[in-house]
């Protein structure tokens, strides 16, 4: 205040500092040039000083942008006189409407029927709902006919009779058997002045270095100066006054307090104050106390992003950014396209939404796991998610029936449904995290199995390669009913080409399974047949070395083969496939680095 007082210090310099640090109400009292002032004081929301400015450059711009400003406000008395400033009727018209001052739009009317402005004459008759006033403007423009369909449309039989016989031959013919619809606005409720403002009390700045402003400024520098003791004291030291045998007191200014009956000092214990919880705390600085809102608070899914390592939370809380940043680091995903209605379905289930008024925003709500009413407020859970492990095991039983029906393509959309769903759920122990991974590994056999399947009835005209993917199938790891159907079509795709051997070596896996009697009688009939003969072609299958399929090129990988493997569902690739999408998951890319995946609280980081 001192530097503004003085103004010692106003250059550009100090004025850009205070502005981009967002204190351009401060920066206001550094300035002079009254267009600098309004743009402060419009950044400032200070609507007073910025009308004194407007008043003093008075030019359209300024009288423009300060309306601008001060309809944002509410402020509806400065937004009026910058319309008339302006000559901006037409605004202004609609500004008498909307606020409920129809008497006002009836004097807009006159107004732009003395300067012949027959269309905002018109409009203002619209907004006053005055169809005797439309139908005489559209008279006096020569609009005989829209007179005439506009005084029978309202009823105005005599006025329409008139126009009628001075039209003559030329009346217009209006449609039969339509309801009419009556150009009238709604009535407003009440006529609304300027907004409520909050009451605050104004700051050291808040003044405008006012009058008032100015004599508190005096008044402190005039105490500053006066005889408060603050520079010579004149203390006497107690030994000395005693040495020269006084009490070191002045003996006329005691007698002076004991002739008023009073004991010297203060006496300021002596004032009847109200209790000490009904004093404002900071009574003695009321004049410098500045009104300051609550800070708003952290929102609760900042709060969950904030505690959590895990994507499916991130999501949650709507945060897709750092969610997909989770997944590429810990299962190196790159492809999330499938996980984007997950997603969302995760945002919209964990939120609810109230709607307090029609005219008030909708309050967004989120929904905590494990809520209750005894819970603390204070003390934020983690999101309620949409997906769950035991939903994943509901998928599974749809998805084994599927199989067992031999809805192939139905089956496959479930696995994969799952395995797209997994890096998203939320367990709570360790146990369930081990149930996780065993999931995953049983899904992705099943993808591995049934894309075979499906590859393999597409192929109509290559025998072995059918052979080949049928006797791939069962060396998947899948559940014994499956396996005893899987053996069962490989035996007899072999049997039918003569590979008596393999076509055995199926047998024999098929009633190790515990089949059922159709099957195992059928399984004994082609050992039967089968045994003691070779083979009648070669096949890229060898059951006695063990082998894991390549999920993309389904071939044999034996044992001791160099291969790649996918960072989230496991499943192994010749090294050609480094660097691609996973055809299994389709989601990670082959061969990428990954820390892992992180599905529980429980978890290390």
């Amino acid at each position: 205040m001192s530097m503004i007082k003085n103004s010692q210090l106003c250059g550009q310099a100090v004025i850009s500092y205070l502005q981009q640090k967002g204190f351009p109400e401060v920066a206001l009292h550094f300035v002079k040039d009254e267009k600098t002032r309004f743009n402060l004081a419009l950044e400032s929301g200070n609507i007073q000083i910025a009308v004194a400015s407007a008043k003093e450059i008075d030019d359209k711009d300024h009288w423009y942008r300060l309306g601008i400003e001060a309809l944002r406000q509410g402020n509806v008395g400065i937004v009026e006189y910058a319309y008339q400033r302006t000559k901006n009727f037409e605004r202004l018209a609609f500004l008498y409407l909307i606020t409920g001052y129809m008497d006002k739009v009836g004097f807009m009317c006159k107004i732009a029927g003395q300067n012949n402005n027959l269309m905002g004459q018109f409009h203002n008759a619209l907004y006053l709902g005055d169809a005797m006033k439309r139908v005489e403007i559209l008279e006096n423009a020569g609009q005989l006919p829209l007179a005439y369909i506009t005084a029978t449309t309202h009823g105005l039989t005599e006025i329409a009779d008139r126009l009628a016989a001075e039209l003559g031959e030329n009346i217009p013919s209006l449609p039969e058997g339509k309801a009419r619809s009556l150009l009238i606005p709604p009535a407003p409720l009440t006529a609304s002045g300027d907004w409520p403002l909050l009451r605050v009390m104004r700051g050291i700045f808040e003044g405008g270095l006012d009058a008032t402003g100015k004599a508190e400024l005096e008044e402190d520098d005039e105490a500053a100066g006066a005889d408060w003791g603050d520079e010579d004291l004149d203390m006497v030291d107690a030994s000395e006054a005693m040495a020269n045998g006084g009490d070191g007191f002045d003996a006329e200014e005691g007698e002076a307090n004991e002739e008023d009956g009073e004991e010297g000092g203060w006496d300021l214990e002596d004032l009847e104050l109200p209790p000490e919880a009904e004093t404002p705390k900071n009574a003695g600085n009321a004049r410098s106390a500045v009104f300051v809102a609550p800070p708003p608070g952290m929102p609760v899914s900042l709060i969950w992003t904030q505690k959590s390592s895990l994507a499916g939370e991130h999501a949650a809380a709507g945060n897709f950014d750092t969610a997909m940043r989770l997944l590429s680091r810990q299962l190196g995903i790159k492809n999330f396209a499938p996980l984007k209605p997950l997603f969302v379905d995760l945002h919209m289930g964990s939120h609810s939404y109230l709607r307090a008024l029609a005219t008030a925003p909708i309050i967004p709500i989120a929904v905590e796991k494990g809520w209750s009413e005894s819970a603390s407020p204070n003390v934020r859970g983690p999101p309620a998610l949409v997906f769950t492990f035991p939903q994943m095991e509901d998928r599974l039983k749809a998805a084994y029936k599927a199989t067992t029906d031999g809805k192939f393509p139905e089956a496959l959309r479930q696995f994969l449904s799952i395995l797209h769903t997994i890096p998203l759920i939320v367990v709570d122990s360790r146990r369930e995290v081990d149930e996780v991974k065993e999931l995953i590994e049983i899904v992705r056999e099943y993808v591995l199995g049934l894309r075979m399947e499906l590859k393999r009835k597409e192929l109509r005209d290559d025998v072995n390669r059918q052979q080949e993917l049928a006797a791939y199938f069962t060396n998947c790891k899948l559940q014994r009913v499956h396996m005893r159907l899987v053996l069962g079509s490989a035996m007899g795709l072999c049997y039918k080409q003569k590979n008596f051997a393999t076509a055995e070596h199926f047998a024999s896996m098929l009633l190790e399974n515990n089949p059922n009697e159709a099957q195992a009688r059928r399984a004994r009939q082609v050992q039967q047949q089968c045994s003691g003969k070779k083979d009648s072609s070669e096949l890229n299958y060898d059951y006695r070395n063990p082998f894991v399929v390549c999920g993309a090129t389904y071939v044999p990988i034996y044992r001791g083969q160099k291969d790649v493997s996918c960072p989230y569902c496991g499943s192994r690739f010749v090294p050609s496939i480094e660097g691609q999408l996973c055809t299994i998951c389709e989601l990670a890319v082959v061969g990428a680095d990954a820390s892992g995946l992180l599905c529980s609280p429980t978890q290390s980081r």
